[in-house]
């Protein structure tokens, strides 16, 4: 006979500080650290504890018993389900204090920096339909909400298409609105369930990887244009060419149309042939005089508003003077080489993924950039000696890598560069405090101005300006 495992409860936790990956920071009476889900700093919550480690505990907020001054009304009726807006319940300026106080302290705790002078965290001027893409998953197994389980009623309709429930992929919640992405998006992803449904389309089955309908994506531009991509699991021509002009004639302002047939175990789009029902192949985004061709596989910062910000502040901290020699690392499809080109003498992009190489390329041609060059190539490996003798050592290094950081190979090279100045971007202040430490014998750091680029969630920019000693 098994046991039934006993559930601890917690009562009366202080909630003191906002913690990594959105959650929240108590301590118990025994002076315990607990990491808490479903609360904000303030709060005083009843916790379940749902895992036990040697240093702390992990649990989630079952009952408040006193709401924190910086609680406020989520105002989307999936929050707490869907996963994607964790911070909603709490005030906009209280989700910037964090996000600033998240990067200063990792700076200091993990980089080993004091006295620093940091700007305050850059916010975001719209807080909510911010985002340029989004993507949709088609399911035949819809999450159920506790009160339609605990209703008793049997539901029939299953069909969802809508997003992934953290830690349960094979589950998708039906999405009624989205305040993450402008009008008409949620009104073409309704119309597309309804549809699907009305005609007895069969949406796809997560378990058995089959069906029909797999995935809806929406991509948006500043100038109004409107890409949508439908993956399809399996040709069905006369479904699919009935499915996709719907969609066309309900929203004439669709200007890119496509579709691909995907049986693949994964939903990536990058190794599928992608065909163009309607419209154009792409859209365009345009930022100052630049102007940049976004097709469905292409990488574009998703707050377009908002990576402005962030590049004039990569700009400004370059300190260009239209002389300089500049590389730029992890330069994906080139943005932020070209955007500050024109004060450049030369821009050198490195990238190791060489689908963004001709991007960048292809991109530096269609804005008449002529003192650019892309170079494809893993990083640690590219910046050795031969590549510095051929393209000289740069006066100005700007770096933004992904979450994980640079190599610790990389941060060596860029020691032998030694160039005057530095600009690292980072989407992950902790391993950007990380790869600082190591640098901080021979650079100090001058500028430090976290931005919001993702409102609503944990999620920080952080740009460090470092100058050699």
């Amino acid at each position: 006979m098994m046991r039934k495992k006993q559930t601890t409860i917690l009562n009366n936790i202080e909630v003191l500080r906002a913690g990594a990956k959105g959650v929240s920071v108590g301590h118990t009476e025994e002076g315990k650290t607990i990491l808490i889900k479903g609360a904000i700093p303030g709060d005083v919550v009843d916790v379940q504890v749902t895992k036990k480690k040697s240093s702390y505990l992990e649990g989630k907020a079952i009952a408040i018993h006193q709401s924190s001054p910086y609680r406020v009304e989520a105002v989307c009726e999936h929050f707490g389900v869907c996963g994607g807006c964790k911070w909603q319940d709490m005030s906009y300026d209280a989700q910037l204090k964090f996000k600033h106080d998240e990067v200063i302290n990792n700076l200091v705790r993990i980089g080993g920096f004091t006295d620093l002078e940091a700007d305050y965290i850059l916010g975001s001027k719209e807080q909510y339909f911010y985002r340029n893409k989004l993507e949709y998953t088609f399911s035949d197994a819809r999450w159920l909400t506790l009160e339609e389980i605990n209703s008793g009623f049997e539901y029939e309709d299953k069909d969802a298409l809508g997003f992934h429930i953290p830690g349960a992929w094979s589950k998708v919640l039906d999405i009624n609105k989205c305040h993450l992405q402008r009008d008409p998006s949620n009104a073409i992803r309704l119309e597309a369930r309804r549809f699907a449904v009305e005609h007895q389309l069969e949406f796809f089955d997560l378990y058995k990887q089959g069906g029909f309908l797999r995935t809806l994506m929406i991509r948006t531009s500043q100038n109004g244009q409107i890409m949508v991509l439908v993956q399809f699991y399996r040709e069905e021509k006369e479904n699919r060419e009935a499915f996709l002009q719907n969609l066309a004639d309900k929203f004439p302002e669709i200007t890119s149309l496509l579709y691909a047939i995907n049986p693949k175990q994964n939903d990536s789009v990058y190794d599928l042939d992608v065909e163009v029902f309607a419209g154009d192949d792409h859209i365009m985004e345009k930022m100052e005089d630049l102007n940049f061709k976004i097709g469905p596989k292409s990488f574009y910062q998703t707050n377009p508003e908002q990576a402005y910000e962030l590049y004039k502040i990569t700009r400004d901290f370059a300190g260009l003077t239209g002389s300089e020699l500049v590389y730029d690392l992890y330069t994906g499809t080139g943005t932020i080489a070209q955007f500050v080109s024109k004060k450049a003498g030369k821009v050198v992009g490195v990238e190791s993924v060489q689908e963004a190489i001709d991007a960048a390329i292809a991109a530096a041609e269609h804005n008449g950039i002529t003192n650019c060059e892309f170079f494809c190539g893993d990083m640690k490996d590219v910046l050795n000696q031969e590549f510095i003798n051929l393209h000289g050592i740069p006066d100005v290094l700007i770096t933004d890598p992904p979450r994980d950081g640079m190599h610790k190979k990389v941060v060596e090279n860029i020691l032998f560069m030694n160039p005057k100045r530095i600009v690292y971007v980072s989407c992950n202040s902790a391993t950007q405090a990380r790869d600082l430490e190591l640098m901080k014998e021979h650079y100090k750091i001058v500028k430090v101005q976290p931005v919001d680029m993702f409102p609503q969630t944990h999620h920080v920019e952080n740009i460090v300006l470092l100058e050699r000693i």
